[in-house]
């Protein structure tokens, strides 16, 4: 006897209410563009440059206590992580404004506070300078990233269908990454390697749910030839909404239990993550399928 968790006979009317959901997430867009191209993006150490550290101590020592210790300084974006054991520890501080010469005082003083904070009993295995050009680089190849990602995408979905559930798919995706930068920018988290991961999780997440709705509509479009296409769609859609609905739900159980329980750093990379699947998810129901 199979268990239904969820009603296998619902009746929306998506396609009905299309223009509604086609205009929230036009705002959504429109939106996380205006937080891409105004400047409005907290940029991590790994766009913007600064300087990347690791070092061993004698002792553990707790990652909060340090890390309040170096806020003091007034030195901007400061992120610390242990490397295998909490003896190895990397951090990672902003650029400082100024010339060379002011990262060199800035570097300086850094060290010096370490010294003082583990009485000398530090080793210090590595210390990278990160320059603004080596994050314009790394923002370029991101976004050539994303970009040839897209266009992958675009490829498979018109061949394996039509080229209108190919464009549809692409628009959708294009939201689904547009919100995720959104939500950075929204909530001033910090932008970095982590954030492009991230879009393109959500961008192959959302493909794949979009392609089981699509595929659903290929097969009634044969099996009901004199349907209307406003109503086969909405057929093809509440008869996967409840497979869609499983799959998102216990995907976000998995992040959520990431997010509350797997730390730090776990955490800045889940929450977006969150927000991906649930965006590709509203996108793959509200958005992709009623534009055809």
């Amino acid at each position: 006897m199979a268990l239904n968790f969820l009603p296998t006979d619902t009746k929306i009317d998506f396609a009905g209410q299309r223009y509604l959901f086609f205009f929230i997430s036009l705002m959504i867009t429109f939106g996380s563009f205006w937080f891409m191209f105004s400047g409005s993006l907290n940029y991590g150490i790994d766009f913007k440059g600064g300087f990347l550290m690791s070092i061993r101590v004698e002792e553990s020592v707790k990652i909060e206590d340090l890390r309040a210790s170096l806020l003091k300084m007034n030195l901007g974006d400061v992120s610390l992580q242990e490397i295998g054991s909490s003896k190895d520890i990397q951090i990672k501080i902003g650029r400082q404004p100024g010339d060379d010469k002011a990262q060199s005082v800035a570097l300086d003083k850094i060290k010096a506070s370490l010294d003082q904070t583990f009485n000398h009993h530090i080793e210090y295995r590595s210390i990278d300078t990160v320059g603004p050009k080596a994050g314009q680089d790394l923002i370029n190849n991101a976004i050539l990233a994303v970009f040839f990602a897209l266009l992958g995408m675009l490829g498979y979905v018109w061949v394996r269908f039509e080229w209108q559930f190919s464009l549809c798919s692409i628009v959708a995706i294009i939201h689904d990454c547009a919100s995720i930068v959104g939500f950075y920018g929204l909530f001033h988290y910090e932008f970095n390697i982590t954030a492009i991961m991230a879009i393109l999780v959500t961008a192959g997440y959302s493909i794949n749910d979009t392609i089981v709705i699509f595929d659903r509509i290929r097969e009634n479009r044969v099996k009901y030839k004199k349907m209307e296409l406003k109503d086969l769609i909405n057929k093809s859609i509440n008869e996967t909404l409840s497979r869609t609905i499983l799959t998102s739900a216990t995907t976000l159980f998995s992040l959520f239990a990431l997010y509350i329980f797997g730390g730090d750093i776990i955490a800045s990379y889940s929450l977006p993550m969150i927000v991906g699947i649930g965006v590709g998810t509203y996108s793959s129901i509200f958005l992709a399928s009623p534009l055809l």
